[in-house]
């Protein structure tokens, strides 16, 4: 399923639409097709500010729209510049709850030009559903979202 969505996110990309349109069409893409993806967003670094703002997303609203760098999951990815999946959200002690129905999280860092300039955020309310395919799949979304922005 992951490789099937591969051509359909470089068409969403390689329209003349705005970007946060085709950032939201991403988000719903793979929110409707991948049944895990409870809610899909991008996070992106706020200005200078140590802290994240929420951009395009697909799921149930969420109150957390600035995340200060090393909180929850995505500040953290926002330090460490690498990947962090989370099988069991109780299990992390440094964790935001966005909804009690969250289960799971894959944050996936992404790079322009070798900094990190934000991350693809997606929550699961499934237990450990993520793979290295996800991981995969995420990190090619990002190398081709690196090239419009």
């Amino acid at each position: 399923m992951l490789n099937e969505l591969r051509p359909k996110v470089l068409a969403i990309l390689n329209t003349n639409a705005e970007l946060n349109e085709r950032l939201q069409d991403i988000c719903d893409l793979l929110q409707e097709n991948i049944s895990y993806y409870d809610w899909v967003g991008f996070y992106f670094k706020n200005g200078t500010k140590e802290e994240l703002k929420l951009g395009p997303y697909s799921g149930e609203p969420t109150d957390h729209t600035i995340i200060p760098f090393g909180k929850g999951i995505c500040g953290q990815v926002a330090l460490s510049n690498e990947n962090f999946v989370v099988p069991d959200v109780k299990a992390q002690d440094n964790y935001i709850a966005c909804s009690i129905n969250v289960k799971a999280e894959i944050v996936v860092p992404l790079f322009v030009n070798g900094e990190n300039i934000g991350q693809i955020d997606i929550d699961s309310n499934t237990t450990d559903p993520f793979n290295k395919d996800d991981e995969e799949f995420l990190e090619f979304v990002n190398k081709e979202v690196a090239k419009i922005l």
